[in-house]
């Protein structure tokens, strides 16, 4: 059985008429029916009931068709692949994330990513929620991974990752530290330190204070280790979420769970890429950063 033959009766179907699927295929009438005949002869069943100018299929021919028209798809997108891969020497790809996601399993998923598909070159930018969206829309990143923290834009897919528990690192020498659990009352004394951009400390003091409820004093810092810094000198504490594992902290820092009334705080965060300009790596990257954050990757 061709392809080519499968593609003929697939045709064939969606125009309802020979005639037609003859000048969409650039062949002829006969000769698409005679392709058909010996597609039926292979398979040794009927797939059409001939009624002078009109068919109507059969059972095996309404199988035929609805999985063929699947299988044909699957060969599309596969032939299309190939020849991209085949054009492509080298292949870019730019993944945000946030300056406080701190995870092992982003390392990992690289690693094994690049294993997998070494004509990838990947890039890495980290910036606030805010920036991140930014540098997308401007298409300065081919896949983010942020929060949730406004409605989902049609535009783009947004693949559920991981729901995030909230924790706060703060000095092992304050008093909250032998804590086992905090809640976010117990901060409000202190000055909470935020990883942020220059320019971008409002947004992100607008969605810690009125969205998390922290506290009304704020520290910022431009990267992890300078907010960390900035805790072993008791000056503050810093928010932070743990996706599935986060690295132990440092001598003179205790990691609690942040609660609101008793309760945990969650976040869901999402990988984020242009519907537009969507393919199969960053589609395979994804997939494979959700997996190893779930533990179902070995």
């Amino acid at each position: 059985m061709l392809l080519k033959q499968m593609k003929y009766f697939i045709t064939v179907v969606d125009c309802n008429s020979f005639t037609e699927a003859a000048e969409e295929c650039f062949i002829s009438q006969s000769a698409i029916s005679q392709q058909i005949k010996t597609l039926e002869k292979e398979l040794g069943v009927s797939l059409l009931i001939r009624e002078g100018r009109q068919f109507s299929l059969t059972p095996a021919g309404e199988y035929f068709y609805r999985h063929g028209k699947v299988l044909l798809d699957e060969i599309e997108e596969f032939k299309e692949e190939t020849i991209r891969r085949g054009e492509d020497d080298e292949i870019n790809m730019t993944i945000g994330y946030p300056k406080n996601f701190s995870t092992i399993e982003l390392y990992e998923t690289i690693a094994r990513f690049t294993d997998t598909y070494p004509e990838v070159n990947i890039s890495i930018v980290s910036g606030t929620h805010e920036e991140l969206f930014e540098y997308l829309v401007e298409g300065q990143l081919d896949f983010k991974i942020s929060e949730q923290r406004r409605a989902f834009n049609d535009d783009y897919y947004n693949y559920e990752i991981k729901y995030s528990e909230c924790f706060v690192e703060i000095s092992s020498r304050h008093p909250l530290a032998k804590h086992d659990i905090l809640n976010i009352e117990d901060l409000k004394n202190l000055s909470c330190i935020l990883v942020v951009s220059k320019g971008k400390e409002e947004l992100e003091r607008e969605f810690y204070e009125k969205t998390l409820g922290l506290s009304h004093r704020f520290l910022y810092a431009n990267s992890l280790e300078e907010a960390r810094l900035m805790v072993l000198s008791n000056r503050g504490y810093l928010p932070i979420d743990q996706i599935r594992q986060l690295p132990d902290p440092i001598v003179g820092i205790k990691r609690i769970p942040l609660y609101r009334k008793d309760k945990s705080i969650q976040r869901n965060y999402f990988a984020c890429w242009n519907k537009e300009k969507t393919n199969y790596y960053i589609e395979e990257f994804a997939e494979l950063l959700r997996r190893i954050l779930n533990h179902k990757v070995g």
